[in-house]
């Protein structure tokens, strides 16, 4: 008998492997690699994935699983009149135990003729159907079985991970956002970045945010977790519902219980005569972000798996399990797989909330993300701040460029944020470079700009030194330093560096 536990690993692989569909650059490497991950998930006899080009001198794309040849030729044939062209005009899922004897196909020749049995059918596409997911038949079971509900809900996810990496290979993609209007209502819109790496972060997160599965986001603090997991909640089902965050370094064990899951009348001194809520219950119905969660304690670790696993939570100080409607979305910058390693972190509650990861890249991963997200945050200081419009001149722009961000997109965001600040008491009509780093740590009473000062002094004698050691030869400096070389050129006009 299958448990709850036995279904976690494969439904966590099969998210995973739709994850990763969007990896791919050539169609037919991706098609193949699509039906590997639709066989190995569903039963179905015969299997075939057909996408049409706009083209009609091109041949239709088709990989297919259990047939061949003459076979192949069979049922793609269906696609101008049948169940395939059916699917394709309507943009609805065909479903039917016994297509032959089904009232809907009795006038189609094609299908009386192969007297096809059960069969599922699925478009790809998100604004025009470019092509189908065909199952028909079923491994080891008796004929006229139909494919239930949760393989059709298997089928259609699939189909809909495919349908955005079939029409950019296609070139459709990028007439289709020509031709739309951006959607000021995405979740996903206010996230700036034109990396490779941060948009396919998105397109991960734009797949798993109607799934109602659990999501960890890893990677360097900084980088917009909490951001990211407030826009999955958005784009999902249950955007209606709450959405909960709840830093787990920053409550000791004794309070978690309490802050996590409340506490019963008399349960301690702050819960004297009604109830206290907890995180759980005010995120009923919605989404609870735990945030730092390699932080939480043994005791903590144990009680969270608990409602991982059941959906059920005991209050402080009670008796009666409650149930839970929530999801959950967890993030850390910990290497977990290593704290599991040295017995800091549980490996059954890691593999509960690891359904789909997501790494979160750093700025360094994403240095082409630098100004736009600098011109973003720009415009976020002036309304919050109600200052003065500002543009960043251009050696504030070299500035940015070259310097390093081990704080990622929260440092920019406050490195921002003070140079518009500095730029409006000096009057100046943009911000330059000098506001972004300056010179004087005692221009600012923050902390971080004297630290700032002291790294961009120590930057600025290494390269002189690794460019006097090579003799400016350029290249070679490069090299020694490990960067590009439009870099060091960046960096020698941001430090004004001469040859003596």
């Amino acid at each position: 008998m299958t448990t709850e536990l036995d279904k976690l690993p494969r439904e966590r692989d099969f998210y995973r492997a739709l994850a990763e569909l969007t990896d791919h650059d050539n169609l037919e490497a991706l098609l193949g690699a699509a039906l590997a991950v639709l066989v190995k998930q569903v039963s179905a006899r015969e299997a075939l994935i057909e996408v049409i080009d706009d083209d009609i001198d091109t041949a239709p794309h088709v990989v297919a699983h259990g047939c061949e040849g003459d076979r192949v030729t069979e049922i793609s044939s269906a696609v101008s009149r049948g169940i395939i062209g059916e699917a394709m005009a309507t943009g609805k899922t065909i479903v039917t135990a016994n297509a032959a004897e089904d009232p809907r196909f009795l006038a189609f020749e094609s299908v009386q003729r192969h007297q096809l049995e059960a069969v599922l059918c699925v478009p790809i596409g998100q604004t025009t159907h470019v092509g189908v997911v065909y199952l028909q038949g079923k491994q080891g079971v008796r004929e006229f079985q139909p494919y239930d509900a949760v393989v059709q809900r298997e089928v259609e996810l699939f189909a809909r991970a495919l349908s955005g990496p079939v029409e950019r290979l296609l070139g459709r993609a990028a007439a289709t956002s020509r031709a739309r209007p951006k959607d000021p209502d995405d979740p996903f819109g206010a996230i700036r970045g034109k990396s490779q790496a941060m948009g396919d972060v998105i397109d991960r997160l734009r797949l798993a945010a109607p799934l109602d599965v659990h999501v960890l986001m890893t990677g360097p603090s900084g980088v917009g977790k909490t951001m990211l997991a407030n826009a999955i909640h958005r784009a999902s089902r249950r955007r209606s519902g709450p959405f909960v965050e709840i830093n787990c370094a920053t409550l000791p064990e004794a309070l978690l219980e309490n802050e996590l899951f409340g506490a019963e009348p008399g349960a301690h001194s702050a819960a004297t005569r009604n109830a206290v809520k907890g995180k759980v219950e005010a995120a009923e119905g919605g989404t609870l972000f735990l945030d730092e969660i390699a932080e939480l304690e043994p005791g903590a670790q144990t009680k969270l798996l608990q409602l991982l696993q059941s959906k059920t939570y005991y209050r402080l100080g009670g008796t009666t399990a409650r149930r839970a409607d929530v999801r959950v979305l967890a993030a850390t910058n910990v290497n977990l797989k290593a704290a599991i390693a040295e017995k800091k972190f549980r490996e059954d509650l890691y593999y509960r909330l690891q359904v789909l990861e997501i790494r979160v890249p750093s700025l360094a991963e994403r240095t082409e993300d630098l100004v736009p997200l600098s011109f973003e945050f720009l415009h976020q200081v002036f309304d919050r701040h109600q200052l003065p419009r500002k543009t960043l001149s251009p050696s504030a722009i070299r500035a940015i460029q070259a310097a390093q961000w081990p704080g990622n997109v929260r440092q920019l965001a406050h490195r921002i944020e003070s140079a518009a600040i500095l730029a409006e008491m000096r009057g100046s009509p943009q911000i330059e470079g000098r506001d972004m780093f300056p010179d004087d740590p005692q221009s600012s009473s923050e902390a971080s700009a004297t630290l700032q000062s002291a790294t961009r002094r120590f930057q600025r004698n290494h390269i002189l030194g690794a460019l006097s050691a090579t003799d400016w030869n350029i290249l070679e400096a490069a090299r020694m330093l490990d960067v590009s070389r439009s870099q060091i050129y960046n960096l020698i006009r941001m430090f004004e560096l001469k040859r003596d």
